[in-house]
């Protein structure tokens, strides 16, 4: 294995096992702990940094910023394989109405749930219900109960492999209401407060636990937001790069619109 490699594959364990406070040590210290020469530690962490693991900063301030792997990092990543199969909205959406439902269901099976689950929701459908009326920011934070919803489930290898189409999704259709609030043509607010009624209905199964009934309303839900998107982008091809962008917004290195 090439020198720099053998760094970037050490770094990485390091990355991956530390805590969100974690730092890289400087290059001064690599090159100290490695014993290996400059162009090998910076030829390391250009590595790190082409998967996402870091930010290299150079100059007076230089060093390397870490970001560990989350649901929109791994969504951006798969969204690069769905957009080189050329894999549609239609067919994202109709993976999602398959798996994001079990979800609901398993919330409403946590015996925790009403102190855990429950108050989050409760609070998501509250803050949601006040921007109706504002559509990029309304359907920012509607998005969020679905976040939540995955966030939530037990398995932790269903809740990763979910809440990565989940952000895929969410990217596309956020991408979607900034372009149609542009043009004017976001749709009512109506529609928007009877997702609020919808997202109200399904806490308030998952809370009486009722496991069957919060999947059910769970999927019913989710075709009709996924219509507003689908009736006129469906045939489109899923867009990573709208994922990371959202993957930028929620680590707060950049702005939405």
């Amino acid at each position: 294995m090439r020198i720099a490699e053998y760094v970037a594959s050490e770094l990485r364990t390091r990355i991956l096992a530390g805590d969100e406070g974690f730092r890289l040590p400087t290059q001064d210290q690599l090159v100290q702990e490695f014993g290996v020469s400059y162009p090998s530690v910076r030829e390391a962490l250009r590595i790190l940094e082409t998967e996402g693991l870091a930010t290299v900063r150079r100059g007076n301030v230089g060093g390397a910023e870490v970001h560990r792997p989350d649901g929109t990092s791994a969504a951006y990543h798969l969204g690069l394989s769905l957009e080189a199969a050329r894999v549609t909205l239609d067919d994202l959406a109709d993976g999602l109405r398959s798996l994001e439902p079990m979800c609901a269901a398993a919330c409403a099976e946590r015996p925790d749930r009403g102190e855990t689950v429950v108050p989050e929701l409760d609070a998501n459908v509250e803050e949601s219900a006040a921007l109706v009326g504002d559509g990029v920011a309304f359907t920012h934070k509607a998005r969020q109960f679905h976040d939540l919803i995955v966030a939530h489930t037990p398995n932790l290898t269903t809740r990763y492999v979910v809440s990565t189409l989940v952000a895929l999704w969410s990217a596309q259709e956020e991408a979607w209401a900034e372009a149609l609030t542009r043009r004017g043509e976001y749709p009512s607010e109506g529609e928007a407060k009877h997702a609020v009624r919808a997202h109200k209905r399904i806490a308030r199964e998952i809370a009486a636990g009722h496991a069957a009934e919060a999947k059910r309303l769970y999927r019913t839900h989710l075709i009709a937001t996924q219509e507003v998107v689908l009736e006129r982008f469906g045939d489109g091809v899923v867009n990573a790069s709208h994922a990371m962008a959202r993957s930028a917004l929620k680590s707060g290195r950049t702005t939405f619109i």
